[in-house]
């Protein structure tokens, strides 16, 4: 286990500094995730809140829930999928650091480079298909299988959405060490 930065990664609280397009759209993509985030969280404690009312309603008044569980559902994966790109920016996804050490410094970042273009390909065939699914969704006028049939179109364009940020962010990640911008 690693306590403190680790050498193949940059500082992950700050923007890249520059001038070049790259940068410039790191720091609004900073700017972005961070109001994101903020109204990710909002949408965690609404998700908490409709299912503690849910419990609570259902186990004192006996009262009817045809809504709230996919209420919370719907704010789960919106939270989940449009704070991807966040994530990505701070570099918090789980990674194997087990050669963070034995490589040297150029090699660990080649090595960071080169998963991030991997990951890229994975997530540009995923929002491909995730904005496919909500085009599906919403022409056809799909909605869920519940009493209260809100359309599924919502929770699939939150998710093409997030899935496109988190693209964005790949790409900018993958730019930046050809513009010479450095994280500050």
């Amino acid at each position: 286990m690693i306590h403190g930065p680790l050498p193949d990664r940059d500082d992950p609280t700050s923007a890249a500094a520059g001038n070049s397009p790259a940068a410039a759209l790191d720091r609004a993509l900073a700017i972005l995730n961070n109001i994101i985030v903020v109204t990710a969280a909002v949408a965690l404690v609404a998700a908490c809140a409709i299912l503690s009312y849910s419990v609570l309603s259902r186990a004192l008044f006996k009262a009817a829930n045809y809504w709230q569980d996919e209420a919370a559902v719907f704010l789960l994966v919106g939270a989940t999928f449009m704070t991807a790109a966040y994530v990505q920016q701070n570099r918090g996804h789980i990674g194997i650091e087990a050669f963070v050490g034995l490589l040297s410094p150029l090699a660990n970042r080649i090595r960071l480079w080169l998963v991030d273009a991997a990951t890229f390909l994975f997530c540009a065939f995923f929002t491909w298909k995730s904005w496919t699914l909500a085009h599906e969704a919403y022409v056809d006028g799909q909605v869920s299988n519940s009493m209260w049939s809100p359309p599924l179109a919502i929770p699939y364009a939150l998710m093409a959405l997030g899935m496109s940020l988190l693209c964005v962010q790949i790409i900018v990640q993958l730019a930046l060490p050809f513009t010479g911008a450095r994280r500050t």
